[in-house]
């Protein structure tokens, strides 16, 4: 008898180890599941981040939409342990009705689509030994030769040094890809291949030319391989599916419809809508995966840390510093923020949003709008860089400070 307390004091400590250990696991796989698909809420100080320095976005951007800059926008801050900041402001659209924007609006994506999507591809192919960035174009598209462009390498059209025009006419494009290739294959050269800087989409879309070439699969079965599957995120893609169409910021008309999760570009538009330059569409909140992804300290890694440092190492053009991909510090560099250290990468899309990823502050900030909502006008750049700088202002700790 004197036994039994004993016994069932035992039985209960077994009761709650076992609970214990059920609780743990469970909160392993919640931690999982966010490692994969959307990095954890935190408050700012735990990220050591200033709130109330945070909090002075919200009157810059305020002062944006007061002005015209753009209907709505989402901001998105965050480092490796987590999200930071994440708001939405203004209007999802203003036309035909308006919507209010939400955190979990999709964008247009735009240009960000040359350096997520294809310069992200082409890196893995070269991590994977399949591209050579020295190697000609030439070498996985024999058709792409004569005037010159024979000689122009991977590493030159990712930098776009390649010596193409920026764009070649919209008729091109007018019967579909095949046509259009050709039409590409066909060109003159603007300059000798890596003597200027001149920002080019046809560069980018040759690119994703090479990725088909290589791989024998689209661009969109390559990102989903090499990006979007082992990242977890499942809100970016090209041709965006009904349901995230729903939740689309709209952009222009086009053909008396408004563009919503229809790509804005023209010539990605009449080549399917999966293009190298342009065409990827995403949410905040993906695009915060992916920046953590390259800052490279925390989460899933889609390249190695070899390969990351070649992608962003600054390389001197004509007009400044870009990366292999991105851009550094040149005249498209009006969105980076003043704080950002040498090490920061960034881009900018046509349609109002941009990405900057800073590994030395382990810092990122996400700026996604529809400034060209709805007659084509507004102008976001300043706006982004000024939010980068209070961003990187809001920081405790600088590496500079640790040491």
């Amino acid at each position: 008898m004197a036994m039994q307390p004993v016994i069932s004091a035992v039985c209960q400590l077994r009761q709650m180890l076992l609970v214990a250990i059920i609780l743990a696991a469970g909160v392993a796989w919640a931690d999982d599941a966010a490692e994969r698909g959307k990095l954890p809420r935190r408050a700012p100080e735990q990220l050591q981040m200033d709130s109330q320095r945070l909090g002075m976005i919200a009157r810059v951007v305020e002062e944006g939409l007061q002005r015209g800059a753009m209907p709505g926008c989402v901001v998105a801050i965050g480092r490796s342990d987590g999200l930071a900041y994440c708001e939405a402001f203004g209007q999802r659209a203003v036309r035909p009705e308006a919507r209010p924007m939400t955190t979990d609006t999709v964008f247009d994506l735009a240009s960000l689509t040359k350096p997520i999507v294809t310069a992200t591809c082409i890196m893995k192919l070269v991590e994977e030994g399949r591209v050579d960035l020295d190697a000609t174009a030439a070498t996985y598209l024999p058709t792409f030769v004569g005037h010159g462009k024979e000689k122009i390498t991977i590493r030159q059209l990712l930098t776009h040094q390649g010596g193409l025009i920026p764009d070649n006419a919209l008729r091109d494009y007018e019967q579909g890809p095949v046509v259009a290739f050709q039409r590409i294959d066909a060109l003159k050269l603007s300059a000798v291949p890596g003597s200027r800087f001149i920002y080019s989409d046809v560069g980018f879309i040759v690119l994703a030319r090479v990725v088909v070439a290589v791989t024998g699969k689209d661009l969109q079965a390559e990102a989903r391989r090499i990006i979007f599957d082992p990242l977890g995120i499942r809100e970016t893609d090209f041709n965006p599916p009904p349901g995230l169409r729903r939740r689309a910021a709209p952009t222009e008309l086009r053909d008396e419809r408004w563009m919503q999760g229809e790509v804005h570009d023209p010539r990605a538009f009449r080549l399917g809508g999966v293009a190298g330059h342009a065409g990827l569409f995403s949410t905040a909140e993906d695009l915060a995966v992916y920046a953590r992804a390259l800052l490279g300290r925390r989460g899933p890694q889609i390249l190695s840390a070899a390969t990351q440092r070649d992608m962003t190492a600054a390389v001197r053009v004509s007009a400044g510093e870009r990366a292999l991909g991105w851009d550094k510090r040149s005249s498209y560099s009006s969105n980076r923020g003043d704080l950002f250290s040498d090490r920061a990468f960034g881009h900018g899309g046509f349609t109002g949003t941009a990405i900057w990823i800073d590994p030395e502050l382990d810092l990122f900030v996400v700026f996604l709008s529809n400034r060209v909502h709805p007659d084509g006008k507004g102008s976001v750049n300043r706006l982004i860089g000024r939010i980068g700088t209070i961003a990187a202002a809001a920081l405790y700790v600088t590496p500079a400070e640790k040491r």
